[in-house]
């Protein structure tokens, strides 16, 4: 299995997560993409806007829909927080499985923030998702002076299983200017439409 895995608060799951993880696919070459749904993310723990785990779930879960992506709770399994971590445990459970990490290109304007970052890299394969507004930022981003020599061509994404790591590759896409602090706004109640929807065990 050649799998995706994009985290994320999901506050709401939008159309914007579906569509980067359905071209990814495509670029990449996945036969999934795994929505990791984080029990609380420790960047956004001051958020008073952030809904339950049981409605971001449920959001996820209905923006997925039938499409090859797959909402996990397995974080909330594992009893992880950190990125660092939960990649470890994944990798030991689903050792049959090739993983990249998918993430947008405004999260590299924090990645140094993130605990064990360089571990993350040194672990892992990384696809940056292009963000329309952030090119010109994310040249700067702290931690470009130590993985700017390990960008790959976008032409050679596929071959992302067989490259040494650290690795990353850029990948454009046509952009979703959805954002989940737009639909926030725009709904101050989202939250009702799946309050009564509980999540799933987290089986996996």
């Amino acid at each position: 299995m050649r799998v995706g895995l994009l985290g994320g608060s999901f506050n709401p799951a939008h159309s914007g997560h579906r569509a980067i993880s359905l071209a990814a696919i495509e670029a990449l070459g996945l036969d999934e993409v795994w929505w990791l749904v984080s029990p609380g993310n420790p960047l956004k723990d001051k958020a008073t806007d952030m809904a339950p785990f049981s409605v971001r779930f449920a959001s996820a879960r209905k923006m997925a829909g039938h499409a090859p992506i797959r909402v996990s709770a397995i974080e909330v399994r594992l009893g992880t927080r950190y990125t660092v971590d939960s990649l470890a445990k994944l990798q030991r459970l689903y050792r049959g499985h090739d993983f990249i990490w998918l993430m947008g290109e405004d999260n590299l304007l924090t990645f140094d923030q993130w605990k064990g970052w360089r571990h993350i890299a040194l672990s892992i394969p990384i696809a940056v998702i292009a963000r329309p507004g952030y090119d010109h930022a994310a040249r700067a981003f702290p931690a470009l002076g130590w993985l700017r020599r390990f960008f790959r061509p976008a032409h050679q994404a596929k071959n992302w299983t067989k490259w040494r790591l650290p690795a990353l590759v850029l990948l454009r896409f046509r952009p979703d200017p959805t954002s989940a602090t737009r639909l926030r706004a725009a709904d101050p109640g989202w939250q009702r439409h799946y309050s009564r929807r509980p999540a799933d065990p987290p089986t996996h």
